[in-house]
Formats: structure tokens, C-alpha cells, sequence
């Protein structure tokens, strides 16, 4: 898979935003987002956040604790900037530094590699984060989008035909 464009991940940040963001959501997001890992055979584990408390955890099979420390950097990344960390790794190739260079964010700590989403509420800001971790940065990436887009996606019943009086 090709690295996306600094403008694709922003227009996806500015697309992909709730309106309301609860448990029940977080659930439903993750449990999808297991189903899609599962269905790509990726092994992966996956965060969800509302105000860092964690709403959702899984860890696919063939993950490790590494992947979790991952996340947590990735989280962190998208607390501080507000954005995916996807953005702040584009962001940071294309000034040709890392985040402890241009910002002394410890690298233990933060992370400028894709695979944290920030969960925005339109008209409120940031209120949590999707994370996975354990594919290459762009695809960690992508599978939050892809799931991302089939939540928002509505649903289309144009394809049904009703029964006529006979």
C-alpha cells in the first residue's frame, strides 16, 4: 500500500468525526475493527479512548506487549497535536525531524508513526482515540479508515424492491 498524502489524511480527519461518541460506540467501532483484522488476517492490537480512559481493548493473535507500548505512544500523539499520527509522521518527514527534535517530546513516550486516530466530536474537538498497532504505519492507518468510513457509511436500501398488489 502507497503512503497517503498529507491533504488525503487531512481530509480524512476533517471527514471521519462524530457527533456524539459513548461506550456503546466504542464498542461497536472496536468489535468492527476486530472483524476487519480477523477478515485481513492482521495481527494487530487495538485501543479505543474517551478522555483516556480506555473503552476498548483487544489484542489479536500472534500480538505482543510491544504492540501495546506502540499504542500508548500513538495515543499519546494524538492527545498532544489533535491529529492522527500518521499526520504528525508526515508532518515530521517533511520538515526532517522527529517530535523530540522539533517539540523535546521524549520518544519513549510519543510516537510519529501512523496508527492513532483522534475521535472529534463536530463542534466540540478532541475526545479520544482509535489505535492499532502491528502492521506497517500506513496500514495501521488505513485499517482505522476503512472502518472508519463503513461506520459512517448509511445504510442504502435503494437496492430492495417492495412486493406489488397482485
Amino acid at each position: 500500500m502507497k503512503m497517503p498524502t498529507m491533504a488525503e489524511v487531512q481530509a480524512e480527519e476533517a471527514d471521519l468525526q462524530f457527533t456524539s461518541f459513548s461506550n456503546e460506540t466504542a464498542l461497536k467501532i472496536g468489535q468492527q475493527l476486530v472483524a476487519l483484522a480477523h477478515d485481513r488476517k492482521a495481527a494487530v492490537t487495538i485501543d479505543i479512548t474517551r478522555n483516556r480512559q480506555q473503552l476498548f481493548h483487544a489484542a489479536m493473535p500472534e500480538t505482543a506487549i510491544n504492540n501495546d507500548k506502540w499504542l500508548q505512544r500513538k495515543i499519546n500523539t494524538v492527545y498532544e497535536y489533535g491529529t492522527s499520527s500518521l499526520h504528525k509522521q508526515l508532518e515530521m518527514a517533511a520538515r526532517g525531524q522527529t517530535l523530540e527534535e522539533a517539540a523535546a517530546l521524549d520518544a519513549r513516550q510519543y510516537a510519529a508513526a501512523g496508527g492513532g486516530f483522534p475521535v472529534i466530536i463536530k463542534g466540540t474537538g478532541l475526545v479520544g482515540s482509535i489505535a492499532v498497532s502491528g502492521l506497517a504505519s500506513e496500514e495501521d492507518h488505513q485499517l482505522i479508515v476503512d472502518e472508519l468510513r463503513a461506520f459512517f457509511r448509511p445504510v442504502s436500501y435503494t437496492h430492495l424492491t417492495l412486493p406489488t398488489k397482485a
